[in-house]
Parts: structure tokens; sequence; C-alpha cells
């Protein structure tokens, strides 16, 4: 078991609270700390290199600006995953000016910040919403994981769980 250790600020400008990790507990492939994201706080735009990783929201809102450039978007909150592959650049960022957002991280790098590479990408800001999200009216429009790599796998489709990439030839995501 690893106790909730001391938080620490990583190269992309978060605050995490360690958990497992190769330093805590001798993991060989995996990490998996606590982020939190204050009010109006934001990543410098990074990727992971050779290292997936996925979030699950436990608490606010965020949204995270991801891919070549920073030109894609994606909204999350509390109950959501979102997956982010690897070396793909991202930019998480809290627009609340009054609660935090506070996730679960895992990471295929045992020393986490060892894969993060800051880039020298401009912060597009904050996104433009149409709506203001609220629980009567989010609504994520559905993902299909299901490929033609799976066949006999039946249709899935999944409302909270965002993939940020690409479908992988020979991979099947169910």
């Amino acid at each position: 078991m690893v106790e909730r250790a001391g938080a620490h600020r990583g190269k992309q400008g978060l605050e995490y609270f360690e958990g497992v990790s190769a330093q805590t507990a001798g993991s060989n492939a995996l990490c998996m700390h606590v982020v939190t994201i204050p009010p109006l706080g934001r990543a410098k735009p990074h990727l992971h290199e050779s290292h997936e990783s996925a979030v699950y929201v436990l608490t606010g809102e965020a949204g995270m600006w991801y891919g070549e450039g920073l030109r894609e978007h994606v909204w999350m909150r509390a109950g959501d995953f979102v997956y982010i592959p690897a070396n793909v650049p991202h930019l998480p960022y809290n627009p609340s000016e009054e609660v935090a957002c506070t996730g679960v991280i895992a990471r295929t790098d045992p020393n986490e910040q060892e894969s993060v590479t800051v880039l020298p990408i401009k912060d597009p800001g904050v996104a433009a919403r149409q709506v203001a999200l609220t629980e009567a009216n989010w609504r994520l429009p559905r993902i299909d994981v299901r490929d033609d790599n799976c066949p006999a796998r039946p249709r899935v489709q999944h409302r909270r769980l965002r993939f940020l990439g690409p479908a992988v030839p020979g991979v099947c995501r169910t």
C-alpha cells in the first residue's frame, strides 16, 4: 500500500499528490497520481514521449486543448474518463473561478515526469461554449469504440469515455 504523500509541482505546471510510481512502490511500467487544477489554473502545453495517459475526473470541470498545434478541444467533468495517446500534445485547464478540478491520472511512465516534454506552443486560452454545462444538458456525443479490427465484438458506445487520437490499426478499443 502507498499512503498519500506530499504534493509536487510537475514540469507542466500542475500540482500532483504522489501515489504509485517507481519511487514510491517500485513500479516498472505505471504511475498513478492525483492531480488538482486550481480555479483558473492551467498546465503548460506538453506531451508525454512514448507514454499513454488516462484521467478520471473526480471533481469539478476541465477543458483540454490537444492534438497538433492544440487545435482540438474537449470538455470533461466529474465522472468522465479521457485517454491521451503517447506523444499527443495537450493542455488541460480549469475554467472555473471558484471550484478546483481534481482527477486520478495513470500513465505508462513509472517515473512520471521523465517523459514530460514542455512544448513551445501558444496557449489557445479558454474554449468558447455554446451552452453552459449543467447536469440537465450535459451529453457527450456517442463514441463508437468498435472498429473493423474487432468484427466479432458487439457495437459499444459510451457517453462518458473520450478517446483523443486516431484508431490504432490492429488494436480493438472495446
